[in-house]
């Protein structure tokens, strides 16, 4: 990307790896990008959608022109990967543990993701008709689409997590 330093990876609350991302997609390898942006971020297609992106606020491109449009990248990439057939559920070796998260929005999905890339038995518990807490019932759909918090949850349960 010729950067120089990419300030965009402290603009990032999640760390992401931006101008590797950016350099996957640049060169077509969908299956490199998938891989930098999933190795920081559990569900780049809510972050995509909703993040105020300030790693963009923080591109250097910005000072001279406008920025690099990374929230679209990073939507486009975990687009890309879905259609490609790259997103699987997570197949871990089983550590004999069980855990239980209440509530299923950003913050419980992301720990049941986590836990069970650990290994561990997961139950979510959430107390709304069907599981996604904010991502579902406090978004509006021409922000985030209910059927991308679906495909997730769907992986999710296909990954071994009970809701």
């Amino acid at each position: 990307m010729d950067c120089g330093v990419p300030f965009c990876h402290s603009g990032c609350p999640l760390g992401n790896n931006i101008p590797e991302f950016n350099d996957a997609v640049y060169e077509g390898n969908w299956e490199l990008a998938y891989s930098i942006l999933s190795s920081t971020n559990n569900f780049p297609e809510f972050t995509g959608r909703i993040c105020p992106a300030p790693c963009e606020g923080s591109c250097v491109l910005g000072i001279n022109k406008d920025p690099v449009a990374i929230e679209h990248i990073e939507k486009s990439i975990i687009e890309k990967a879905f259609e490609l057939d790259l997103v699987k559920p997570v197949e871990v070796a089983e550590s004999g543990k069980k855990t239980a998260v209440i509530g299923s929005g950003p913050a419980g999905v992301a720990a049941a993701a986590q836990l069970r890339k650990a290994g561990h038995a997961v139950t979510v518990f959430e107390r709304a008709a069907s599981p996604g807490g904010l991502l579902r019932y406090g978004i509006p759909d021409f922000k985030l689409e209910k059927w991308v918090v679906e495909r997730r949850i769907k992986l999710m349960e296909e990954s071994g997590i009970k809701f």
